[in-house]
């Protein structure tokens, strides 16, 4: 309410040229012979290219239903309950706080509660974004939502309906991506000053000409009128946004509306996830470090033939390297499973011991040198595991979720541009700082919580920055909702990539560079664009309003008025695919 905007230019503009036109066919001898002419045409071509741009700018604008859907998916629809000594099937809802609920291998759990019987290996990376499987014993906390690997147990539930940890966080993406304000839009601020300026102007012709040359007032007021709609404005914003956002796609980077474009230009600080977004988000062996008289391809055989028949979390990691060297694997016997130690087994005639330092200790062998080597690479977020044969400490084998190749560069391109980079983790503050100090974050947030996540991004916002958050979990979905820019990883969960406003498909933080450049240049085009609509019909208006009669006795012709109009639009659209030349300067794909 009383703001001028783009529609008040549109609405005065089109208006005018058919009350003007409808005048000269009913009434043709009010105006001289000069000023005779319909402008029906023009009325429906700004009002049909205005419609271009606001369809184009509707396309352009995301779902933001996609990533509750994706998220209520997650939940498990039934779950196995003991009641009266029997085990029944039941729908999800009706389970009741402090019921025993059983999972089976590859079962999702229902709903939150603590282990009273059993113990097993869970994937909470759907939650935590940790990629890992966690170990869970008597008394451990397990999460609805998340995936029960190995191993068979009771819980007891102890959160259920909307009180769980996925709910939460179902209900945070609802609430962050309804909160989200309108970004308000440069056309209409630029219209804000300049309608009120025409109608100043066009009031003032009217007066002048009335009082000194009658029958001339009604042509130049209505030729001022005309020339100050510019029918590019409605082209000038989404043409530029449809071109940067193409340009974005050569570059791997998905821009789901054109307000995130806009927006990746102005911002402060870039808020990251440690896991699968800063590193690859797999587990996998990252150093072999044999004793005199070992080599690593033995190492690796006698740890990865022992793991063969283990359910620890890094098992994996190490069975996938020896199947990387075409490794035989040997047979393991009299295997024994150490809890969160380690383990023993008898492996091609030789008794091998395979586990952290604890288990070495008990097992009273010495580690030497090994100590401080395995100290080395946990300084640098590595988890070493030694391996003993006949008594005697033989090597390490340490797995890690290594950094990506190029998450170094690529924060150094965004910290040369002027932005603060954040890392944010889970995990423990250890491993996490090894992790920045070896990619040159400028601030580590560890330890925190899935439904904390937008929170710490809230409290960036509320000290005045500018915030991307870039994930790829789902535990990242409420934060991306939140923050100015959410920049999904595209390798990671769907949900994330339905949450953030951007998705980088080749899973660098380089696309997050390219998209902030590629942002800039657009609004730049932008400004240009509209500085291209309104510059001929700025220069129009006075020769419009008939500055130059009293010196030449000539009055701008309605059709130039018109002539203008195409002009602008002829710039608009020429201005815009310069975009489609526009080069990063950063990585390409």
């Amino acid at each position: 309410i009383h703001n001028a905007n783009m529609d008040t230019l549109i609405a005065l503009g089109t208006g005018t040229a058919w009350v003007y036109s409808m005048l000269i066919v009913l009434f043709p001898e009010m105006v001289p012979e000069q000023g005779q002419h319909v402008y029906f045409e023009a009325a429906a071509i700004i009002i049909a290219l205005i419609n271009v741009g606001s369809a184009l700018e509707m396309r352009a604008r995301g779902k933001t239903s996609e990533a509750i859907k994706r998220l209520i998916g997650l939940q498990p629809k039934t779950a196995r309950v003991l009641r009266n000594g029997k085990e029944l099937d039941i729908p999800v809802e009706q389970v009741e706080q402090g019921d025993t609920l059983r999972v089976r291998p590859g079962e999702k759990i229902a709903v939150d509660g603590s282990i009273i019987e059993g113990h097993s290996s869970v994937n909470e990376s759907m939650l935590t974004g940790e990629p890992m499987p966690v170990e869970k014993k008597f008394g451990d906390e397990v999460v609805s939502g998340s995936i029960n690997k190995s191993g068979t147990f009771l819980f007891q539930a102890t959160r259920i309906g909307k009180d769980t940890a996925l709910a939460r966080i179902i209900e945070l993406v609802r609430q962050a991506q309804n909160a989200k304000p309108a970004i308000g839009r440069l056309a209409d601020k630029i219209a804000a000053v300049f309608v009120p300026t025409v109608l100043i102007i066009a009031v003032l012709t009217f007066m002048v000409w009335f009082n000194f040359s009658p029958e001339h007032t009604l042509i130049t007021t209505m030729t001022v009128l005309i020339i100050a709609c510019p029918c590019a404005l409605g082209l000038a914003t989404p043409i530029s946004i449809m071109v940067g956002v193409g340009k974005a796609a050569e570059y791997g980077v998905l821009i789901r509306n054109g307000d995130a474009l806009q927006r990746s230009g102005k911002l402060t600080a870039v808020v990251m996830d440690k896991t699968g977004t800063i590193t690859e988000g797999k587990p996998t062996v990252t150093a072999l470090v044999p004793t005199a008289g070992w080599d690593v391809i033995r190492l690796l055989q006698i740890a990865a033939s022992i793991e063969a028949g283990s359910e620890h979390p890094l098992a994996e990691a190490i069975i996938e390297a020896a199947r990387d060297h075409d490794l035989e694997l040997l047979l393991a016997t009299n295997f024994e499973a150490v809890a969160g130690h380690g383990i023993r087994a008898q492996v091609d005639g030789l008794i091998a011991f395979f586990g952290n330092q604890k288990l070495m200790q008990d097992s009273d062998i010495e580690l030497g040198a090994l100590s401080q080597k395995a100290a080395d690479l946990a300084d640098k977020a590595q988890t070493p595991m030694f391996l003993a044969v006949d008594g005697k400490a033989v090597g390490i084998v340490s797995v890690a979720d290594p950094v990506k190749a190029d998450s170094t560069a690529a924060i150094q391109r965004l910290k040369k541009i002027g932005l603060k980079v954040i890392m944010l983790t889970g995990d423990n503050p250890a491993t996490a700082q090894a992790v920045a100090t070896q990619v040159g974050v400028d601030e580590v947030m560890a330890e925190v919580l899935p439904e904390d996540k937008a929170a710490r991004v809230a409290e960036l916002q509320q000290r005045g920055e500018v915030v991307a958050m870039v994930g790829d979990g789902i535990n990242d979905a409420p934060a991306l909702a939140l923050a100015d820019v959410g920049f999904a990883i595209g390798t990671g969960t769907d949900v994330a990539i339905e949450s953030g406003d951007i998705t980088l498909m080749r899973g660098s933080l380089h696309g997050v560079a390219d998209a902030i450049a590629i942002s800039q240049a657009t609004v730049r085009n932008i400004k240009q664009n509209l500085f291209g609509a309104f510059i001929y019909n700025s220069l129009g208006i006075p020769v419009a309003a008939g500055i130059l009669f009293p010196f030449t006795g000539l009055l701008l012709n309605p059709i130039i008025a018109g002539a203008a109009m195409a002009m602008s639009s002829v710039t608009v659209v020429s201005n815009a695919n310069r975009l489609r030349f526009f080069k990063t300067g950063g990585n390409t794909p």
